[in-house]
């Protein structure tokens, strides 16, 4: 047991730690019909009568622990191949008693592969929302996809447990309330490796990176001290927001009385869901003891007001890195998508956010799913969850699986001076081209960094770009917009991620 456990367990009555009431128990996450990682030792543990003999059996082992003075108790058994179903059972005996003893069993457990998808509203959105809801979920009966999806939960402190109903398999009935993204994800992966995937959908939409991120971690950055401020300012803000949402009703009467249009309320945030570390405590820390094979995340478009641009791609890293460290499975694979295209609101801040997602990729072991030609200008919550979860796929195919395939579309590299143009030169970039037409989305700037639409031609693998107004470029930039016009993509016909060659 942890120290969090321990300090938990010990505000508990005496009455809540005797044999009868304290018999040998599963957090919520460990049911039957779940996925247990392969390849890795597999983790079984929970809470009994202080002293209770603990026995788990999975795969014709089996292996003891004694429950500590609080209850705790942790076993863990041999890693093992894909397979399955197999039965998982855990037998508490109080004392020597063995009349007393209560036996758990788990059925249907698969041994795969287990990948945690959170995020947004975006990773959030349904497969029955989904453009491709109708001709997808009536075969969405795969028995060897397992799904486990976490309620919404804020909590000032790290949860031992999460709130959700168990795993299920994967039918149209329990795919449709499903993360659409996350379930193309587990079919592709499945199709292709032929093992069994589990996925865990801990989303929440509207929510920040701050939010998923643990406190600590966020403290001992003393780089992402003015998303505090920006949080304070929330806070302060919330009193008048309750305010008017008191007098809501009767502004809105008032209004209709005099003849006037009715007043437009602005969106404020649920305080509790945009806390810095709230979700983390609630939805993310009761899952680190579950050994995966790696993450899929959807986020940023909640960061991209309140001057929280240009901090995200520290607090991002902040919190992948410290993802690992808490499930201490090592450096696993971290997939995720880049926001897509959108008419957002004038102080809203894409382009930035964007290419903060774009630096994230200097960590290790993480790949980026460019969306920018499959959004909705008009609408924030594109519902072409297909290709998301093929482009997902695709980072996974190459970092875990070990395919070698593109897994990229262009990738800025460089831009260096030709008289009086830019030659830019990208990763990723066989088999340049156009789309539609003309290249487009392409800016050009001086030393004065004021940047000018540029003409842009294909040269092989790389891009000349010039503008008679600018005579001696330094900078080029590409998409640079809230919901910018911009069409190249490589061979394998994925798009080149927007990109700013400004330090």
């Amino acid at each position: 047991m942890n120290l969090r456990s321990l300090l938990l367990l010990a505000l508990l009555p005496a009455s809540a730690l005797s044999t009868s009431s304290a018999e040998v128990t599963l957090p919520k996450i460990l049911t039957s019909h779940m996925v247990v990682q392969r390849d890795l030792p597999v983790h079984v543990w929970g809470m009994a009568a202080p002293g209770e003999d603990v026995a788990v059996s999975f795969r014709g082992q089996t292996r003891s622990a004694n429950a500590g003075p609080l209850g705790g108790w942790s076993v863990y058994l041999s890693p093992g191949a894909a397979g399955g179903p197999f039965e998982l059972t855990v037998t508490g005996t109080p004392g020597s008693d063995a009349a007393q003893a209560k036996t758990i069993k788990l059925e249907d457990v698969l041994v795969g592969d287990v990948w945690v998808a959170s995020g947004q509203s975006n990773m959030e959105f349904m497969m029955h929302q989904a453009a491709t809801a109708d001709q997808d979920l009536p075969h969405a009966g795969i028995p060897n996809i397992r799904l486990l999806l976490i309620k919404k939960r804020a909590i000032e402190y790290p949860q031992e447990d999460a709130d959700t109903e168990g795993w299920a398999v994967s039918t149209p009935d329990s795919a449709k309330d499903f993360s659409a993204a996350a379930w193309y994800f587990a079919r592709e992966i499945e199709q292709r490796e032929h093992v069994p995937v589990g996925v865990i959908d801990s989303t929440w939409g509207g929510t920040p990176v701050e939010a998923w991120t643990r406190m600590a971690a966020l403290g001992e950055d003393a780089a992402v001290a003015p998303l505090f401020a920006s949080w304070g300012r929330m806070t302060e803000r919330q009193s008048q927001a309750q305010l008017r949402d008191k007098n809501r009703e009767q502004l809105i009467a008032e209004a209709r009385a005099q003849g006037k249009p009715e007043p437009v309320f602005p969106w404020v945030p649920k305080l509790e869901s945009w806390g810095p570390g709230m979700l983390y405590n609630g939805m993310i820390a009761p899952l680190t003891p579950l050994p995966i094979r790696g993450a899929l995340w959807y986020q940023g478009e909640s960061n991209t007001n309140e001057g929280r641009a240009p901090l995200y791609s520290r607090i991002f890293r902040d919190m992948i890195e410290d993802w690992r460290r808490q499930w201490g499975v090592g450096d696993f694979p971290f997939l995720f998508v880049q926001i897509s295209n959108f008419k957002a609101t004038p102080n809203a801040d894409w382009p930035t956010l964007r290419d903060q997602q774009l630096k994230t990729l200097a960590l290790r072991n993480t790949a980026m799913a460019v969306t920018i030609d499959i959004g909705n200008p008009d609408n924030v919550h594109p519902t072409n969850k297909l290709d998301v979860g093929l482009r997902l796929a695709r980072g996974a195919r190459f970092l875990t699986y070990g395919e070698a395939i593109e897994y990229y579309g262009p990738i800025f590299r460089q831009a260096t001076p030709e008289g009086a143009a830019l030659r830019v030169w990208f990763d990723h970039a066989k088999g340049l081209a156009a789309k539609g037409g003309e290249l487009t989305g392409f800016e050009i700037a001086g030393a004065d960094q004021q940047f000018s639409p540029a003409t842009a031609t294909i040269e092989r693998d790389t891009v000349v770009v010039s503008s008679p107004s600018v005579a001696q470029p330094a900078y080029v930039r590409y998409g640079w917009a809230n919901s910018p016009l911009c069409n190249l993509f490589n061979g394998e016909s994925l798009p080149a991620s927007p990109f700013t060659s400004l330090p």
